[in-house]
């Protein structure tokens, strides 16, 4: 109250607050006179698209990117870390091309998605007061859990497409862990702020533009815009015919040695010189041990096979691959049919160095011990002398430079 009895209003700030105020509660006070500066100062959140049904329309959108980057990166995580409990098929040959693809696609589609989002509701981070009561406390407390859990996800997720990881934590089970925290997140807001996406929720008449902005139709159509862009600008690494007009793919599917991209080379993997050891031999141990030269590899019978290469950070390409079933290499060991295969690289320090296959691949026929692609001997940076390739599989578990295979019961 000023002096003389006159109330000083804030119409920027009460309009926008007004509009986000759940039906049925009592009107906001205004902020003290000494905190109606900066982000409380008057007129402060005067744009027309501050407002909740432009946040449910964008929300609209965003929930099914995060559904569908929640699920495929559950997909892609417990395809590289197998519980004893699930079994994972081997077909489609594609599938995990096209999970994994579509976690990548949905995660950088996400980015522009939430930033509007967050602008669209951030004036009420500045309600008055602070904490109406304890369940306002709480819910303004799960936002900031959901908020950082999301941004967390998408930076991370996108800083590991490029394989920088400028943090001292484990990457893949920090990852996995703040997924379901953002998940859960998600779910507890909805549930919170069901009543306003009901009301809101169906086509209601357009925000009128603001002075210096545009309308909310006109504000959903460039976000649509920018998501289309970046989208485009990225997928060409896992859809081969979007590859030239996707100038930010990390990876492009035909363009590295033998026409097939690297992630790991056999420098960084530190297997050079051992793995051009003229004495090399593989050794499968089973009921039957067996110690095989690659050139009594290549007498035994060749199969190709044509299967993509599908990597965690999206990108896959398709290659023409020649050598061994695995399946034949078991049977002359002696393996039982539903025996576990470790597969064991000369690598000796890398996080996959050591993989293990199911049955559901290891009798799979399009399962090889492959010894050439696209034609061509494997070169080192291929897995030379020799390397795993298999249907519907991470290609962190398409283990290069194989040294021996173990049966196990």
């Amino acid at each position: 109250m000023r002096a003389g009895g006159t109330r000083r209003c804030f119409p920027g700030l009460s309009a926008v607050m007004s509009r986000n105020r759940i039906p049925g509660d009592v009107p906001l006070p205004e902020p003290p006179e000494a905190l109606r500066r900066g982000p409380l100062r008057e007129g402060a959140f005067g744009k027309a698209l501050h407002d909740p049904r432009t946040a449910v329309v964008v929300g609209r959108w965003l929930g099914p990117a995060f559904a569908v980057c929640f699920v495929t990166g559950l997909i892609s995580h417990y395809m590289q870390h197998q519980p004893s409990w699930l079994s994972i098929p081997s077909r489609p040959v594609w599938g995990y091309r096209v999970t994994q693809g579509l976690h990548v696609a949905t995660g950088i589609a996400a980015i522009p998605l939430l930033l509007v989002k967050l602008w669209v509701v951030y004036p009420r981070l500045y309600v008055w007061p602070p904490a109406r009561s304890v369940r306002h406390a709480v819910e303004r407390l799960t936002v900031a859990v959901l908020v950082a859990a999301a941004l967390f996800e998408l930076i991370t997720g996108l800083i590991n497409i490029v394989e920088w990881y400028p943090w001292p934590f484990p990457f893949v089970p920090v990852h996995f862990w703040i997924g379901w925290v953002a998940t859960g997140s998600v779910v507890l807001h909805i549930a919170v702020q069901l009543p306003v996406i009901a009301a809101h929720w169906r086509r209601g008449p357009e925000a009128l533009p603001a002075a210096d902005g545009p309308s909310r139709r006109g504000l959903l159509a460039g976000l649509a815009a920018s998501v289309g862009v970046v989208t485009l600008a990225t997928v060409g690494e896992t859809v081969a015919p979007l590859a030239e007009v996707s100038p930010l793919a990390f990876r492009r599917p035909r363009v590295g040695s033998q026409h097939l991209p690297v992630n790991r080379t056999a420098a960084a993997a530190g297997v050079l010189p051992v793995i051009h050891d003229p004495e090399w031999r593989l050794t499968v141990l089973g009921p039957q041990e067996l110690s095989l030269s690659r050139g009594e590899l290549l007498a035994m019978p060749q199969h190709t096979v044509k299967l993509p290469i599908a990597c965690v950070e999206g990108w896959s390409a398709s290659a023409t691959w020649s050598g061994v079933r695995v399946r034949d290499l078991l049977d002359r060991a002696g393996a039982p049919h539903d025996a576990t295969l470790r597969v064991v690289s000369l690598e000796k320090f890398g996080a996959y160095a050591v993989m293990e296959m199911r049955k559901e691949y290891t009798r799979d026929p399009l399962t090889l011990l492959a010894l050439t692609v696209n034609g061509e001997t494997l070169n080192e940076d291929h897995g030379y002398p020799a390397r795993i390739i298999a249907p519907n599989r991470p290609g962190v578990l398409q283990t290069k430079w194989v040294d021996r295979m173990e049966v196990l019961a």
